[in-house]
């Protein structure tokens, strides 16, 4: 039976270390909101033909009167992002072949656009959407171990979850915040949305090895804390691996082979996913332990 609380330490270290690197990449490097928060214009072409620089898109978009333009280029100088005022169909479909006859042949992989107000009402009712269901797990969370109070009272187990939850939830965005400041990555609904998944899956997670730790408490008195958390988590370990790696495969093969707009959505799932099953594991019981000597 592997021993969780010999090595409680060891594991909280690392997850603290992960939040830290993870808030140090917020503060420092921030994120790139998306059209669906600031409104605009969102166009990615990618060149195939020609080599063309940021320069180039820039002097051209200033020839038609565009001067509020922001283009970024990934890695290979071939694709960029392209953000502006919202711009019509007819607009867009005028540029493209222009650019198409001026810098050769283009692939046109994105084009959104959204009015500002439309984006104002998408980023205030995300926010509200965050919140609400942060308030609803935490209600869970109490009411799923209201009747729980020996030997480790019900508030532990919540405050535990919700620790993990903001674990579970910090080191994806933080990561996409450090790697999102390298290449052509936003937040949109759909960021708002992956973490809302895996602050779901994790909460259930965790929920499941809790429920095994109080049944344990119930069932097997003359054992410690520390035992019994070592008995449930061995209990549950298979169970939340085989959970959580059904989901990963179909993540794995999303992200592979599903469309390229989805593919940041369908990664920091990914992460999540993994972050989530790590925290639920090695993270929440141990917690525990250390708010019982409290």
């Amino acid at each position: 039976m592997f021993n969780l609380i010999k090595y409680k330490n060891l594991f909280i270290g690392f997850s603290a270390t992960l939040m830290v690197f993870a808030a140090v990449s917020i503060a420092v490097f921030g994120f790139r909101p998306g059209i669906d928060f600031t409104g605009g214009t969102l166009w990615q072409i990618r060149f195939t033909e020609k080599l063309v620089s940021v320069g180039d898109l820039e002097s051209y978009f200033k020839s038609k009167g565009l001067d509020t333009v922001l283009i970024t280029a990934d890695s290979s100088n071939t694709t960029f992002l392209i953000r502006t005022n919202e711009l019509a169909q007819a607009q867009h479909e005028e540029y493209l072949v222009e650019l198409q006859t001026k810098f050769g042949a283009a692939d046109d992989l994105r084009f959104e656009s959204i009015g500002p107000t439309v984006g104002q009402e998408l980023r205030n009712k995300a926010l509200l959407a965050f919140i609400m269901v942060l308030f609803g797990i935490s209600l869970y969370v109490a009411f799923a171990f209201r009747k729980v109070s020996y030997p480790v009272r019900s508030w532990k187990y919540g405050f535990s979850a919700l620790v993990c939850l903001f674990h579970d939830a910090l080191i994806p965005a933080g990561l996409y915040a450090f790697f999102g400041h390298y290449r052509i990555m936003e937040i949109d609904t759909n960021f708002i949305v992956a973490l809302l998944v895996i602050i779901g899956f994790s909460v259930h997670d965790t929920i499941v090895v809790f429920d095994r730790i109080r049944e344990n408490l119930i069932v097997q008195k003359s054992k410690t804390l520390e035992d019994i958390i070592n008995i449930s988590v061995n209990q549950t370990f298979v169970r939340s691996i085989n959970t959580s790696l059904t989901l990963v495969l179909v993540l794995t093969a999303l992200y592979l082979f599903g469309a390229a707009t989805l593919s940041y959505f369908v990664l920091l799932i990914l992460i999540g996913t993994v972050i989530g099953t790590y925290s639920s594991i090695f993270v929440a019981s141990p917690l525990l332990t250390y708010l019982q000597k409290k």
